[in-house]
């Protein structure tokens, strides 16, 4: 992977290239665009070297891919295709390093993460479908780029609070992007999601411009761990940022439902307070409960001020962090919270990598 990295962009491009020319019939579970695919390859790529000696959390990155290429219409042959192609590729542009043994190597580590994920695709086909379908019943535009969307799925969505699912509208067909459940699950099954549109981005313009009560999009499966364990009686400590705090917005209202009176303290950032879209809605449940407590924190000068109300209000030492929102703001707020001491072990938050490849 080290000899690959300078080349990224060439190998992945060559090993597209290699699959479309092999097996051209795999050509159409992908996207137009392939832009954003080539950079998601790599990422998956360095996500399983990074993690190659925890085998918990590589089994876990790989069964969440394998149920999640379900959408794209993924099947179990199309796995050796891939080895091969990629394999083909690595051989091109490592070939300073590659020699009989690493190829060997290569074959026994791919054989392994794909069997992981054709296993995880198999066991997820017995108890879920590929895909839901789902209608838009409401369009709330909060802002000129916020929307609020409550979709109604087709059958029951299983998921979590504190989970983001991927989304497909019919305008861009194959291009999905992650968004987070702004509830808990709710017993009426509809699920809400906030929405910003960001510059050409496809799918987020798309949802805030274009989609209107009626229309139908598809659903993938929920991932994300970013979820409260009920068995513990510790606070949260919640930084939710932009359309981040949806995702928070569901753990307090978990928290409610499950009855205990944990203590939550959420701060809320934004760039400023126009961009403090709900508020509202989050002064509402601090109202309701007692052990809530809501913090706006507002833009000064380019930067969220996030570490320094952190550093203001606690101590922290009973609690566990949940971080939501852009990436630059997940990766700030988790540099601010090992900077009070916080143990990385009770930082949880979305892969940043994930937020960025689909930030669009």
């Amino acid at each position: 992977m080290a000899e690959v990295g300078p080349v990224a962009d060439k190998v992945t491009s060559y090993f597209y290239a290699l699959l479309f020319v092999r097996h051209p019939g795999l050509r159409p579970l992908f996207p137009p665009a392939m832009d954003a695919q080539r950079d998601r390859l790599l990422k998956a790529l360095l996500t399983a070297a990074e993690h190659i000696d925890n085998t918990p959390v590589l089994v876990e990155y790989l069964q969440n891919l394998g149920r999640g290429h379900r959408k794209y219409g993924t099947r179990a042959e199309h796995y050796p295709a891939v080895g091969e192609c990629l394999i083909g590729a690595l051989n091109k542009y490592a070939d300073a390093v590659w020699d009989a043994d690493t190829e060997a190597a290569w074959v026994r580590t791919y054989t392994t993460i794909s069997q992981v994920m054709i296993d995880a695709a198999a066991a997820d086909e017995l108890r879920a479908p590929p895909w839901w379908q789902a209608e838009v019943v409401s369009h709330d535009l909060r802002t000129p780029e916020v929307a609020v969307l409550t979709l109604r799925p087709d059958q029951p969505y299983p998921f979590r609070a504190g989970q983001y699912a991927s989304l497909e509208t019919p305008w861009w067909p194959r291009i999905w992007r992650h968004y987070s459940f702004a509830s808990a699950p709710r017993s009426d099954g509809l699920l809400a999601f906030h929405v910003k549109a960001v510059p050409a981005g496809w799918v987020s313009n798309a949802l805030v411009h274009r989609a209107r009560p009626g229309d139908v999009v598809r659903l993938g499966p929920p991932a994300g761990s970013m979820t409260v364990d009920h068995t513990r009686d510790s606070g949260l400590l919640c930084l939710g940022g932009g359309t981040g705090i949806a995702p928070i917005k569901a753990l307090v209202e978990d928290v409610a439902e499950h009855g205990a009176r944990r203590p939550v303290e959420v701060f809320y950032g934004a760039r400023s307070n126009h961009d403090l879209y709900d508020i509202d809605t989050m002064l509402r449940l601090q109202q309701t409960h007692p052990w809530l407590e809501v913090h706006p924190v507002v833009d000064r000068d380019g930067l969220l001020q996030l570490p320094d109300a952190i550093r203001t209000f606690g101590p922290w030492t009973a609690y566990d962090a949940y971080v939501s929102g852009p990436p630059g703001m997940i990766r700030s707020g988790v540099d601010a919270l090992r900077g009070v001491g916080f143990p990385a072990e009770r930082i949880r938050h979305d892969s940043v990598e994930e937020l960025v490849a689909s930030g669009s």
